[in-house]
């Protein structure tokens, strides 16, 4: 895989040329940036950048206004490749908090050993449903050891709407959500982007995580996705090298919401 290429064409399909992820969405282009809007209840943010040590200190700040003035908390997705290269002590300088970074890792589907399964006694159901998307929230509220927040929404929404777009499974022990994950497939791009894969405590370990992605990436290859895309955490970085991938960049949230100022 030839790292530089993958990032530019993943630059322009996932972050340029990104389209609403829903109804209630919309795409805007303002400037030298790239932002996501929606209501309260959907993920606002700025996915791209194309700034300079001139312009960005002001693109900040509109972005600021504009999200503030319509009540809305939003994200700035910074990459370790965006510019300028201190874009984020401007941000930080701002008002925005940022989250712990991770690993933009990427992996040619066809480079894959897609043969892993899950433990004896855990199946991966098919999220199809209200009740389905209700058994994953549990699993990824025990895995996490916090809220969910608005997913759970989001993800009736994407299902009701735009079942095409994603696909969601969640693993079960007997009657019990141990595990879940999702795949959001984006039409006119090679990148199927995988989300989620907390598994709870006492099932960690087992290769259901392996399991979730490599059930996922059979799915993307026969829909004529070429690659697998994953914002990955600490814990999930080893687990996605020995499957496969490889690190491209490093991707930070920073945070703005008025209650912070």
């Amino acid at each position: 895989m030839e790292h530089q290429a993958v990032l530019a064409l993943f630059d322009r399909q996932m972050r340029h040329d990104v389209r609403p992820s829903g109804p209630t969405t919309r795409i805007e282009r303002d400037g030298g940036v790239v932002r996501h809007v929606g209501t309260a209840e959907d993920w606002n943010a700025v996915m791209w950048s194309g700034l300079d040590a001139d312009t960005a200190d002001a693109a900040i700040a509109e972005q600021v206004r504009y999200f503030g003035e319509r009540g809305l908390e939003f994200e700035w997705k910074l990459y370790g490749h965006d510019q300028p290269a201190d874009l984020g002590e401007r941000l930080v300088a701002a008002g925005f908090v940022p989250e712990e970074p991770e690993t933009l890792m990427v992996a040619a589907i066809k480079e894959l050993r897609l043969d892993a399964e899950p433990p004896e006694g855990v199946r991966l159901v098919p999220v199809v449903d209200e009740a389905g998307v209700d058994l994953l929230i549990r699993a990824a509220d025990a895995a996490f050891g916090h809220p969910s927040g608005s997913l759970r929404n989001r993800l009736v929404a994407q299902l009701t709407t735009a079942p095409e777009r994603v696909r969601i499974f969640v693993a079960m022990a007997g009657d019990e959500p141990v595990s879940g994950a999702r795949m959001d497939l984006e039409e006119g791009t090679v990148f199927a982007s995988l989300w989620g894969g907390g598994t709870v405590a006492a099932w960690r370990g087992k290769g259901i995580y392996r399991a979730l992605v490599a059930y996922r990436a059979r799915i993307a290859a026969d829909l004529g996705y070429e690659y697998l895309q994953v914002d990955a955490s600490d814990q999930s970085r080893p687990i996605l090298h020995r499957l496969g991938f490889t690190a491209l960049d490093t991707t930070t949230p920073y945070q703005w919401s008025a209650g912070t100022h």
